[in-house]
């Protein structure tokens, strides 16, 4: 072994531990896509001056997990997920009633193509990834979640990296239990874990969100399309007129430009809005400044 194979590893587990000390990188735990939720996408136009103030509230809200705030510093994008007929009297009471908000239009989303956890930087080899990848086939469905599932997801939700004893520590509950229920959440997939990356540390300066326009008969040649592109971090179909969003990450503008006039090209697109990131102020393994 030559003193390259020695060292190589030691450098490798320092940065890794650096990245994930300054937040970087994240372990975390999040529930699997499923149909006990709606999802809306919201767009939210605010007065100058008061965006803080209102991104501060929704961000507060355990129901919302992702809020972007535009370049323009005159909208909010947020992700709004409940239970069917609990978010209508945010969209349709109390954002409205908000001074400050000047107006709010909600789509539905119809179908998830792809959203944050399929994203890879396609920077391991096929080999790595089938190493990192657990052997396990994804049992069935698990019973309605208890009480102490519900902890554990709470827990693991911005670090999913806490050990078992700290775990039973915080639960109370005996660390034999913790790690018995915990396996069974996750090889019934009822948690996935996840790595959140800072999309600048990996080159890519450019976050934007695009609303398009695709014919029906196309939409979801589109949408499987834009899913398996290394620049979309999530995409989904969505009621009213503009029926698909793609959320992308790329290292300029050029980029980005490249993007739409080149990969769109393809895909029967036939309007597209283009709305520039300026702050990601929430998403899953974010800390919310």
């Amino acid at each position: 072994m030559t003193a390259d194979q020695v060292t190589r590893p030691i450098g490798q587990a320092r940065r890794l531990a650096a990245l994930l000390g300054s937040a970087a990188a994240r372990v975390i735990a999040v529930p699997p896509r499923g149909a006990s939720s709606t999802t809306m996408v919201l767009r939210i136009k605010v007065l100058r001056g008061k965006l803080d103030t209102i991104t501060a509230a929704l961000a507060a809200r355990s129901d919302i997990p992702y809020i972007d705030m535009s370049a323009g510093g005159d909208e909010i994008t947020a992700v709004l997920s409940a239970a069917a007929g609990h978010h209508s009297r945010l969209v349709f009471r109390q954002l409205p009633a908000t001074s400050a908000i000047t107006s709010v239009s909600a789509q539905t989303v119809l179908h998830v193509y792809a959203d944050a956890t399929d994203w890879r930087l396609d920077a391991l080899t096929e080999t790595e990834r089938r190493e990192l990848t657990p052997d396990t086939a994804p049992s069935g469905p698990l019973a309605g979640p208890s009480p102490l599932d519900r902890d554990l997801a709470d827990l693991l939700r911005d670090d999913a990296r806490i050990t078992a004893a700290a775990l039973a520590a915080r639960t109370g509950h005996p660390e034999s239990t913790v790690r018995r229920r915990l396996a069974a959440l996750l090889r019934g997939r009822a948690l996935l874990t996840h790595v959140a990356v800072d999309p600048r540390r990996l080159g890519l300066d450019v976050d934007a969100n695009l609303y398009l326009q695709v014919p029906p008969a196309h939409l979801d040649a589109a949408g499987s399309a834009l899913a398996a592109h290394r620049a979309v971090h999530g995409v989904v179909a969505l009621t009213g007129p503009a029926n698909l969003s793609a959320a992308v990450w790329l290292s300029d503008l050029e980029a980005l430009h490249g993007f739409i006039t080149q990969d769109l090209a393809p895909l029967s697109v036939t309007g597209i809005e283009t709305v520039l990131v300026g702050h990601a102020v929430k998403r899953p393994g974010s800390t919310v400044a």
